[in-house]
């Protein structure tokens, strides 16, 4: 039970998600005054993961609707199961013949629920839910339009069926890299946060946290260089996910510090375009000296 932002601090903490005051105090209103919480930033900064560690914190069923150019309503609501209906049409026949009524094939036997409909009508409504809407800036204008029924009133409308509403409001969350500018009429209805890149001191906890065998020399040595990374302008700049998976690979390859060759070999961990490569390759060295000497 979250009876306070001090109780969310430390189901975050349990669940090995480094925060800090405000992201828990915009939680903590999300779920008291049941609202979406939108969270914005750049990719790899833990805004999917946060939805994931609530949804395991705090016990609830989590129903992810990954968005993506061309998502339409019928994908992420519901669809009507039309090998089932024929079926039906068929017996509806039969049972004419005989003088039996006929069955309606438009009701919800004969729907095929999507991650927008299970998340407001949940099969086992004793277990509560977080619906993640992740990579919201993906998808259409249009789609935006379509979710702000179930944003504003929890509800949503099939003309088959009328207005469907939410047997027990869920925990949404949000999610944009900010690849393109999201309606007001969406954030409107949020709460809103930005997460941003973490600090030398934040990336620093993050590592002992997921990486609890790391030396306190090699984890300070990273979050030193991706601190001086991320302050050049690459295509895109490398992320806390991306911190863990090349301090994995170091310690795969049993480093315990860095030294130039060592980076040149792994940049892969951290660079997915050619032409942030052929940057990094050209300020590799001194990246590196400024992160070791500071």
């Amino acid at each position: 039970m979250i009876e306070n932002i001090e109780d969310l601090e430390n189901l975050l903490t349990d669940q090995l998600y480094v925060s800090d005051r405000d992201l828990a105090t915009v939680i903590y209103l999300a779920l008291k005054l049941k609202k979406p919480l939108f969270l914005e930033g750049e990719a790899g900064v833990g805004k999917t993961e946060l939805a994931k560690v609530l949804s395991k914190g705090l016990g609830r069923h989590l129903i992810r609707l990954q968005c993506y150019e061309g998502l339409d309503a019928n994908t992420a609501l519901y669809e009507w199961n039309y090998p089932k209906q024929l079926l039906r049409i068929k017996l509806n026949e039969v049972d004419a013949c005989q003088g039996d009524t006929w069955e309606d094939i438009f009701t919800e036997d004969y729907l095929i629920k999507r991650p927008l409909l299970q998340a407001i009508q949940h099969d086992n409504m004793k277990e509560q839910v977080v619906l993640l809407i992740d990579e919201l800036d993906r998808s259409d204008a249009e789609f935006e339009a379509f979710l702000l029924e179930l944003l504003s009133d929890f509800q949503v409308s099939i003309p088959e069926l009328g207005t469907l509403k939410a047997l027990d409001i869920p925990l949404v969350v949000i999610t944009s890299n900010r690849t393109r500018e999201l309606h007001d009429a969406i954030k409107r209805r949020c709460l809103y946060h930005w997460i941003d890149y973490p600090s030398i001191e934040k990336e620093h906890k993050v590592l002992q946290v997921k990486i609890p065998g790391i030396e306190e020399r090699l984890a300070d040595q990273i979050c030193r260089f991706m601190g001086e990374v991320r302050s050049h302008e690459f295509l895109k700049r490398p992320g806390i996910a991306e911190t863990l998976d090349w301090a994995h690979a170091l310690l795969v390859l049993n480093q315990n510090h860095l030294d130039e060759e060592t980076v040149r070999v792994t940049q892969g961990c951290l660079f997915k375009y050619n032409e942030d490569r052929r940057l990094f390759n050209e300020i590799r060295g001194d990246l590196l000296q400024t992160a070791l000497c500071g």
